[in-house]
């Protein structure tokens, strides 16, 4: 756009970045100018803190469904002041072997007057939000000092966390996960797994790129979340430095009887040995789906048919309780699933 468009000043070129709130107020939306004024300042606030060098427009009609988006951000924060969240956690295994692999962390909201809330409840509203990278290092913290007490119990289990796009992309973000691992000098890096989604990393593919490498460097290993829901390249995918592509349950469901889903699973299973990349499917929920998934050549997975999200002190039982089911460990890999 042209106010970005460099320009020179005394001999230097120079870029000029603006941020700007924008209220639409058709007629009739509003009585008086100081509730005009009111509103489009209320807008630059949330576009200073939202967009940052970009616009953002609201419709003067929005502005119930904005307050109480505001409220519920205000209550968020007092939850993460308040220690109010938990994680949960829901094992990844080896169908065939019965090998745990790991667990994925999942976050609960423990809330005062409505209960243990699921991540739908809060985390759409602060998906473009600066309070998303507060929720996401808290997250990284306390999956590592969960880590360090499974340890102590003398149970090794590695964590994947997810990392929201703005996270990924957030300045230095590389750095605050040094700080982060720093403060757990007992827990081995390569315990910890970060889940991107595809989109995070399509916004700035050379930043994502740099960023995983450096991160990389500190240890951590990489997944890319909810593998084909995006539109990422060939191209793409070979430049991403990702360990495992994770397949997303919408493509899981149902593969018991839609032939397009099955079709899909086995170019994303095929696409995973080109690239030498682990495959694990999400959402598996029951055994004759784990089948085959076993039969097309992907042996890592989770969901319901293995276990729900648990809570933390629940897994040291559960790893010792957990035996694969017997039609998984017959299974063998057919060309003609």
């Amino acid at each position: 756009m042209t106010a970005s468009q460099p320009f020179e000043l005394d001999g230097v070129e120079v870029s000029a970045g603006f941020t700007a709130g924008v209220v639409l107020f058709p007629d009739g939306a509003v009585e008086d100018a100081d509730s005009l004024l009111r509103q489009a300042d209320n807008t630059l606030y949330r576009a200073k803190h939202e967009m940052r060098s970009g616009w953002l427009y609201l419709d003067a009609g929005e502005r119930s469904q904005y307050r109480a988006r505001q409220l519920l951000l205000e209550d968020i924060r007092r939850g993460l002041n308040e220690d109010e969240f938990r994680l949960y956690f829901q094992p990844k295994v080896n169908l065939r072997t019965g090998e745990v692999l790991g667990v994925e962390a999942l976050i609960r909201w423990q809330h005062p007057r409505e209960g243990l809330l699921p991540p739908s409840h809060f985390l759409p509203a602060i998906e473009h939000h600066t309070l998303n990278i507060q929720v996401g290092e808290w997250v990284l913290r306390n999956s590592l000092l969960q880590i360090q007490r499974w340890e102590q119990e003398g149970v090794r289990v590695n964590v994947s966390v997810n990392i929201a796009a703005n996270h990924l992309q957030s300045d230095n973000f590389a750095g605050h996960l040094n700080k982060i691992l720093s403060a757990f000098p007992g827990v081995d890096p390569v315990r910890l797994d970060l889940e991107i989604l595809e989109t995070a990393a399509l916004g700035d593919l050379d930043k994502a790129v740099q960023t995983i490498a450096d991160c990389r460097e500190l240890g951590v290993t990489f997944s890319l979340d909810d593998f084909g829901t995006g539109y990422s390249s060939l191209s793409y995918l070979k430049r991403l430095p990702v360990d495992t592509l994770k397949i997303d349950r919408e493509f899981v469901s149902g593969i018991e009887d839609n032939g397009e889903n099955l079709s899909i699973l086995q170019g994303v299973i095929g696409l995973s040995r080109v690239f030498g990349k682990q495959v694990v499917a999400e959402g598996v929920e029951s055994v004759r789906q784990g089948e085959i998934l076993l039969s097309l050549g992907c042996e890592c997975a989770q969901g319901f048919a293995i276990s729900p999200p648990i809570e933390a002190t629940l897994i040291p039982a559960w790893i010792n309780r957990w035996r694969t089911f017997r039609e998984w460990a017959l299974t063998r890999v057919s060309e003609n699933p």
